[in-house]
């Protein structure tokens, strides 16, 4: 069993930045296809951005140009700059990865409030 552990959410004022960060404890090199989700109160859980290990990224709309995925092999992490945060993007921000092999995993989630 593979356990992912985000951490980095936290409260912040709009137009602020978090960074969020989810530690893997299998070598980035191995993971196919990192991602993170956000699921505000009362919604479904959506895609927040991706990327595969050929260095294809896609983010949802909403955080275009404000947000960037990247992976951190000295540190093994799959880390989320959030820039120019917006009350709209509260929610709590879960990693997930899939492996080599197919299979997925998935963080216990951050809590990420936006807020004056």
């Amino acid at each position: 069993q593979v356990q992912l552990v985000e951490s980095g959410g936290g409260l912040v004022q709009p137009g602020g930045s978090l960074r969020l960060s989810c530690a893997a404890p299998v070598s980035i090199f191995s993971i196919n296809v990192m991602g993170w989700y956000r699921q505000a109160p009362g919604k479904q859980r959506e895609m927040v951005a991706v990327s595969t290990i050929g260095g294809h990224t896609n983010y949802a709309d909403p955080v275009k140009g404000r947000f960037t995925i990247s992976r951190d092999s000295a540190k093994n992490t799959v880390d989320l700059q959030m820039n120019s945060l917006k009350p709209e993007d509260t929610a709590v921000y879960y990693c997930q990865i899939v492996l080599a092999d197919d299979r997925h995993y998935w963080g216990q989630g951050t809590q990420v409030t936006v807020s004056s």
